[in-house]
């Protein structure tokens, strides 16, 4: 692998943000799973993605354990096996979505709890909330685990032209254009989501901003998400850099 290849810096991102997940708290086990797109232009063909494999914990993963696969589920560069449903909800997203070229799903526990009340909303209730005004749809019927193409492109259909989608009994699923952007959302949105918790705790009414200033300060905030999101991701390489010596670990 080149370093400054396009593939070998997504695999460095997609390591770094499984890393920083379980940091955050966001991880499950061995489950779930983050993935990227592989251009075309690198590979030749439109239906390759980078995801996690099966059986690894997200702590240990190096950015040559990753998979690159396609659609159908064949293996293109790898030692690993992946687990069926990357397949069918990452493929799919990736296959009818083109602003999905980097798919996050976890159960992470906060937005996930969320998902487990009847009409769980992320509330207009406080300023981390405030950037997601207008991007998360709402899968409000559960389905079963996602094991068919057809669920899988049940969801995509579900997403629409969102970034976000929360599914109901499940967890949540963040897709973006870089990694950066995609796991800043997804930090911030687990930040939002516990503050919304916490609040509700307490059994005293959220209080709502009105709409008009809820797109208002969403406006300003989205002016400087992205170099936000860039400083954001690259000061969480320094620390993995400065805590976990070899984690950019690549194949000869």
């Amino acid at each position: 692998m080149l370093a400054n290849d396009p593939v070998t810096q997504a695999r460095i991102d997609l390591t770094a943000a499984l890393r920083w997940a379980v940091r955050h708290g966001l991880n499950e086990g061995v489950c779930n799973h983050f993935s990227m797109a592989v251009p075309k232009a690198v590979r030749g063909r439109e239906d390759l993605f980078l995801v996690n494999p099966q059986g690894l914990h997200w702590s240990e993963i190096t950015p040559s354990d990753l998979v690159m696969v396609d659609y159908g589920g064949k293996v293109i560069e790898g030692r690993h096996r992946v687990e069926a449903s990357a397949f069918f909800i990452h493929g799919r997203l990736h296959a009818g979505n083109p602003r999905a070229q980097v798919v996050l799903h976890t159960h992470m526990p906060y937005a996930t709890a969320l998902t487990s009340i009847r009409e769980g909303r992320i509330e207009m209730c406080t300023q981390n909330a405030f950037r997601y005004w207008g991007r998360i749809a709402y899968d409000d019927a559960y389905a079963g685990v996602a094991l068919s193409a057809e669920e899988g492109d049940r969801m995509c259909a579900a997403l629409g032209d969102k970034d976000i989608l929360f599914l109901a009994n499940h967890g949540v699923i963040v897709c973006g254009r870089s990694v950066a952007d995609t796991y800043d959302d997804l930090y911030y949105l687990e930040r939002a989501a516990m503050v919304q918790v916490l609040a509700m705790q307490t059994g005293r009414p959220l209080l709502n901003i009105a709409p008009e200033l809820t797109e208002r300060t969403f406006d300003q905030i989205a002016d400087g998400t992205n170099e936000q999101a860039v400083l954001h991701f690259e000061s969480l390489k320094r620390m993995l850099d400065r805590d976990e010596p070899g984690w950019r670990k690549l194949a000869a």
